[in-house]
């Protein structure tokens, strides 16, 4: 299959992907990913191994789409946020209302210089 990668076209085959992929040890995945054999990698790894770019010179985007269309499975970032950790309500609402330590401010009152007093 025909495909343009960081606007170089390539002719990619599965067992191709296959092929070039074997032996080459998965990093750690901390974004994009896709399923070769029994292998989870990262998509710009895969992209990098492929190519023979490096991996600033393309996106996952161009890679999951050429990946897809061989049939390989790819799994793009959950665009869920991370929980917050777990605190107590009244931190929480003065961290959000931008008190740094839960504690209201302390206002100095001076009674001599009331013009009452």
């Amino acid at each position: 299959m025909r495909c343009v990668i960081a606007r170089f076209p390539f002719e990619l085959t599965k067992s191709g992907v296959l092929d070039s992929m074997k032996g080459v040890k998965p990093e750690e995945i901390t974004g994009e990913s896709v399923t070769i054999g029994r292998r989870h990698y990262p998509v710009k790894q895969v992209g990098q191994v492929i190519t023979r770019q490096d991996r600033r010179d393309f996106t996952a985007g161009e890679v999951i789409r050429a990946l897809t269309k061989l049939g390989f499975i790819c799994r793009r970032l959950p665009l869920t946020p991370a929980p917050l950790p777990a605190s107590d309500p009244l931190r929480h609402a003065s961290a959000l209302l931008g008190a740094s330590t839960g504690a209201w401010p302390r206002i100095r009152t001076n009674a001599s210089r009331h013009p009452n007093g």
